[in-house]
């Protein structure tokens, strides 16, 4: 898989050779490859911590602990990012016949996960933000 491409210069720009030095290999190729964690094996799927989940990246805090539900589809879930502007979307089309949202660090442009919608999840957005746990760094509240 190649490395994420994107029209957009992002606050925080490194090379990559810059992220090898800085991501285990498996951080990069999640984060600035697009790849996804296997599920149920990432350290945050089943968290009940209360805190702040930042970019594993950049450090930007992307969601809290209150918008994390139990979806049970292997990975982390949440609702809702911490803010709008925290993360961008866009169409990833790499599975033939099912479109997807990609979510990414909009800090850094690093790969987090997918964005669902309509899936019946009692939330109040009706969204699962399915987020790898790689990809992210949970920050305990105090």
């Amino acid at each position: 898989m190649s490395e994420l491409q994107s029209d957009r210069t992002y606050p925080v720009t490194k090379s990559d050779e810059q992220w090898r030095a800085e991501l285990t290999p498996q951080e990069f190729h999640v984060l600035r490859e697009a790849g996804t964690e296997r599920p149920f094996v990432g350290e945050y799927t089943d968290a009940k911590t209360v805190g702040v989940y930042a970019c594993r990246a950049c450090g930007t805090e992307l969601f809290t602990s209150e918008t994390k539900f139990e979806s049970h589809c292997g990975w982390p879930s949440f609702y809702a990012p911490l803010a709008g502007d925290t993360v961008e979307y866009i169409e990833d089309r790499s599975l033939p016949g099912r479109p997807r949202v990609e979510v990414r660090c909009a800090t850094c442009g690093s790969h987090l996960g997918h964005v669902f919608e309509g899936e019946g999840y009692e939330t109040p957005t009706d969204q699962r933000y399915c987020i790898n746990s790689i990809s992210l760094t949970l920050k305990p509240a105090s």
